[in-house]
């Protein structure tokens, strides 16, 4: 099997001054990548600027004979990090989303703010690199972007109700691009990764924070940014060196008659086959999830 390189591709990297972002801005650089380290130099908690982190970075990728570039706009400018790589190697091949925040709190305790500033930095910022970045990849016919979900968003968490909105939110946006860009060779991909972070630190102990490194979700992302990757559409949880491949399930569930009509009471005596996953299906789009509604409805049709 060849090596993985990225020689001439572009890479960004949001919130790339510390944990995943670093490991990954790192690898890209010794790759071949000419990698925008684009980092606010922010808390944990999204407080302060400092352009030490990224230029740290930037460092570390040149003194290993790599190409870097410091970047320290907030992530909500996203077009400005795009016009960083536009103008310094005049185009963009790959996008990690990567920057994040916490405002853990349980829902009774949650401000607006600590609502809002979630969303602004995960699901806006996301989206604002990405939009900026896309016309270049579609018009290159070449494009690798990879988003960050997170288990909280996937299964929920107690306390984190803004942060799993925000990180099923990038999920979503992921799903959407990647049936959108696959035309043009632009693939999308999401990771839930578990790794020791700044943020990390804030709900583990510390001997796990230290034991889960970043180095062990990085070899997937640089996987899935392959040129040679076809894959696109699809969610990974990623730590510790495991790596596994999600999908959604559903019941076989009851399809009950549209002619005879149902009522509630029809629906809880039911219930036991409704919420059996027995030979459980797995629908992969739109399409194959309305396949079964369809089908009933168009018995009832032809039942009348």
């Amino acid at each position: 099997m060849s090596d993985i390189r990225f020689d001439d591709r572009v890479v960004i990297v949001t919130g790339a001054g510390n944990g995943l972002g670093r490991s990954y801005a790192r690898e890209f650089g010794k790759r071949g990548g000419k990698v925008v380290v684009n980092d606010l130099g922010g808390s944990a908690f999204g407080d302060g600027a400092d352009q030490k982190a990224a230029d740290v970075v930037v460092d570390e990728i040149k003194a290993a004979g790599g190409e870097a570039v410091a970047n320290y706009d907030n992530v909500l400018d996203g077009d400005k990090i795009v016009q960083t790589a536009m103008d310094t190697w005049g185009k963009v091949d790959v996008v990690i989303n990567n920057a994040g925040i916490l405002r853990d709190k349980t829902f009774h305790k949650m401000t607006e703010a600590d609502w809002d500033i979630i969303y602004d930095v995960h699901v806006k910022g996301a989206f604002k690199v990405t939009h900026a970045a896309w016309p270049y990849m579609r018009d290159h016919n070449y494009g690798r972007v990879v988003f960050t979900t997170s288990a909280a968003g996937i299964y929920g968490n107690f306390g984190q109700t803004n942060y799993s909105m925000a990180k099923l939110g990038q999920l979503g946006m992921a799903q959407t691009l990647a049936l959108e860009g696959r035309i043009k060779n632009v693939l999308v991909n999401t990771i839930a990764p578990i790794a020791g972070s700044r943020l990390t630190e804030t709900v583990m102990p510390k001997e796990l924070v230290d034991a889960l490194q970043p180095e062990y979700v990085m070899p997937l992302v640089i996987k899935l940014c392959d040129e040679e990757s076809q894959e696109t559409g699809g969610l990974f949880e990623v730590g510790a060196g495991w790596i596994g491949k999600l999908r959604w399930e559903r019941t076989k569930g009851k399809g009950f008659s549209l002619a005879d009509g149902f009522n509630a009471e029809d629906v809880a005596e039911a219930w036991d086959e409704i919420t059996d996953f027995t030979d459980a299906e797995h629908p992969a789009n739109i399409g194959e999830s309305n396949r079964t509604l369809i089908r009933n409805l168009k018995t009832a049709q032809a039942d009348d």
